[in-house]
Formats: structure tokens, sequence, C-alpha cells
């Protein structure tokens, strides 16, 4: 069964002092289960890495790595988001549209997300999408 990932996990596998046991182990899930993702997680992703070679917590080769580590997961876009469903989620929990997406992704697909956005994890809590790693 797949279920959904947000860039906070991700982000948490490139940078080692952010790792935990419990991001550890998504990536470890994906051995045997296909991720999620928005479509704008191809962007959001890139922009985390590009801020961590600003701020010098990782090079442009440590980048490039991770980046091909990451193409050989098993992650699936989904370009169909209801967009008033989004809106809804936005304005109801006080997060960003970004961070929206996941919630509608994981709700509409009827699967659980992975995340270590706290207000993502609770609004998701409220919403009953299961979580597979938390804040």
């Amino acid at each position: 069964m797949a279920f959904v990932i947000d860039a906070s996990v991700v982000g948490n596998w490139h940078f080692a002092d952010e790792r935990t046991a419990e991001t550890d182990r998504v990536l470890d899930a994906t051995e045997h289960e296909r991720l999620l993702v928005p479509a704008h997680w191809w962007f959001e992703i890139r922009n985390v890495l590009l801020m961590g070679e600003r701020r010098g917590r990782a090079s442009q080769r440590q980048t490039e790595e991770f980046l091909n580590r990451l193409s050989r997961l098993p992650i699936d876009t989904d370009i169909m988001a209801n967009e008033l469903t989004v809106f809804s989620l936005a304005r109801r929990h006080r997060l960003t549209f970004y961070d929206a997406a996941y919630l509608e992704l994981a709700w509409r697909r009827e699967t659980a997300l992975a995340t270590v956005d706290h207000d993502l994890a609770t609004a998701a809590k409220r919403e009953g999408v299961p979580l597979v790693v938390a804040a």
C-alpha cells in the first residue's frame, strides 16, 4: 500500500542533523511501499536542498548525490488535487496551500501521511488521516 510523504521527511533524509529513527523507517519502507506526492513536491524538495546548500548544510555534490538516490525511489506524483478541498483544508487548519495539498492527497487516496511538520500532523489527526510518522 502506498502512502503520502511530504518534504519535511525527505529533507530529514538529506540533512544528517535532522535524521531520526522514524524518518529512517519511512525510507526503509520504500523497499516494499510506493510513495505518493502532490505535483509541487518536485519543486519543494529541490528548494529545500538549494536552501541547505546556501546555508552551508550541504555541498552541491551532496545535493546531486541525494537527488540521484531519490530518483530511484518508488515515488508517484499525483496531479489531480481538488483545489476547493485543498483551500478548505488550508483555511480550516491554517496550513499553507502546499501543506494542505499533502493532506488532501492522503485524504482523497484514503492512505497515511508521513510528515514531521507539527501543524500538518495535527491537521491530519483532526481529519482522521493516519500518520506514518509525525512531529
